[in-house]
C-alpha cells in the first residue's frame, strides 16, 4: 500500500506585484521616491547628529553651567597690578556675570543679566569681550548671548548698565 500525501488546504491567493491600487499609480516612481526617502532619512539623521555635536562643543568650550572666564585691565582696584577678572555664567537660564575687581576676591561685584526663555535655554552659552563702546577711552563690558548684547558702562569704580540716551547714541553711530 502506497502512501501519499496531499494538502487538504485550499491554494493561498497569490498576490501579482503591482496589483494594488497604490502599486498601479506609483509602481513608475518608485525609483524616484525611493532615493528621495534615503536623503531625507540622511537629511534627519545629519541634522540630528549636528544639534548633537554643537552641545558636545558647547559642553567642552563651556562646560554646565554655561561658564566663560575673561581678564582685562578696566580700572577697578587694579592698583597692584592684577587685572580684572570677570566669569560669567547662565545658571538655570539666568545671565549673571561676576566681577573680580582687580583679582581681589573680597571686592566681588554681581552683575545681573536678563533670564533666557524657551527650550534648552540652560545650555545657551554666555560670551564676554571688553570693548569701549561710548568713546570715553574706558573698555566697557559686551555680554553676548546669542545674537544680542547687553552693554555694561565702566563708570570709573564699577559697571552699570547701559541707558536708553546711550543706546540711541551707540545706535546712531556708522
Amino acid at each position: 500500500m502506497a502512501i501519499t500525501s496531499r494538502n487538504l488546504q485550499p491554494p493561498a491567493a497569490r498576490r501579482v506585484f503591482g496589483s494594488s491600487p497604490w502599486q498601479r499609480r506609483f509602481g513608475a516612481l518608485r525609483p524616484y521616491l525611493q532615493p528621495a526617502g534615503y536623503i531625507l532619512v540622511a537629511y534627519l539623521l545629519v541634522h540630528l547628529l549636528m544639534g548633537r555635536g554643537q552641545t558636545l562643543l558647547d559642553d567642552m568650550r563651556y562646560g554646565r553651567p554655561r561658564t566663560e572666564h575673561l581678564t582685562g585691565m578696566v580700572g577697578h582696584h587694579e592698583t597692584t597690578g592684577e587685572p580684572t577678572h570677570f566669569i560669567a555664567m547662565n545658571l538655570n537660564r539666568r545671565v549673571v556675570v561676576m566681577e573680580l575687581p582687580g583679582g581681589d576676591v573680597t571686592k566681588a561685584q554681581m552683575l545681573q543679566g536678563p533670564y533666557l526663555f524657551g527650550a534648552n535655554e540652560d545650555l545657551t552659552p554666555v560670551r564676554l569681550r571688553l570693548h569701549d563702546m561710548n568713546g570715553d577711552k574706558k573698555d566697557d563690558l559686551v555680554v553676548s548671548v546669542k545674537k544680542e548684547q547687553i552693554i555694561y558702562i565702566n563708570a570709573g569704580e564699577n559697571f552699570r548698565l547701559i541707558n536708553a540716551d546711550e543706546r540711541r547714541a551707540l545706535d546712531q553711530v556708522p
